[in-house]
């Protein structure tokens, strides 16, 4: 398991070698805060929670560049992919997964944005156990390299979960845990400006 960080934390996305981290998975994950509902033969079944992720990559004035979500599978450098979507939150583990191989990303990117959001508007007092972590996809094994676990419930019903931004030749991991308001990446690109 990688580093525990808390909101506001950083880390250098360095390898234990000293070199920095090439490819880069973003995991997303949640579970339904909601009690589960039995059937007539003692059967349950959680409430689904369907949140999505998204990735916004913003220049070094602030100014959007590019979306990575549901709707945009692929950034226009090529250099991250958005494996899917999933409408439940259903399992262990993550539950959508952002790859990004930093060897590609445009030169005028400065930071990386990722953002979870409602699409049918359900609160984060419906959601438990949300986390952002990121994993060496460039090392054998694929180790988990830090973690940020959600604590904040309430009424909003998207969050700015966390950001890796240009650090000198290599970059860096941040946990941001800001509330929002939004159905989409589309809602949350001005909230997600104001961390950067």
């Amino acid at each position: 398991m990688g580093l525990s960080l808390s909101k506001g934390e950083s880390l250098s996305l360095k390898k234990a070698d000293g070199g920095s981290l090439t490819k880069v998975r973003l995991g997303l994950g949640w579970d339904s805060a909601a009690p589960v509902k039995r059937g007539l033969f003692g059967r349950g079944k959680a409430a689904e929670v369907d949140l999505d992720a998204s990735a916004i990559f913003f220049d070094a004035a602030g100014k959007v560049l590019d979306t990575v979500w549901f709707q945009q599978l692929a950034s226009k450098d090529g250099s991250t992919t958005h494996t899917g979507d999933n409408l439940t939150g259903a399992g262990d583990g993550d539950d959508e997964t952002i790859l990004v191989d930093l060897t590609k990303v445009s030169a005028a990117v400065a930071q990386i944005v990722f953002v979870i959001s409602s699409y049918t508007q359900q609160t984060f007092d419906s959601v438990e156990n949300a986390f952002s972590r990121i994993v060496d996809d460039s090392t054998s094994g694929t180790p988990e390299v830090a973690r940020y676990q959600l604590t904040d419930a309430g009424s909003h019903t998207a969050m700015i979960m966390s950001k890796v931004s240009r650090e000198g030749t290599g970059w860096s991991f941040k946990a941001v845990g800001e509330r929002a308001n939004g159905r989409s990446v589309m809602d949350l690109l001005a909230p997600a400006a104001k961390v950067l």
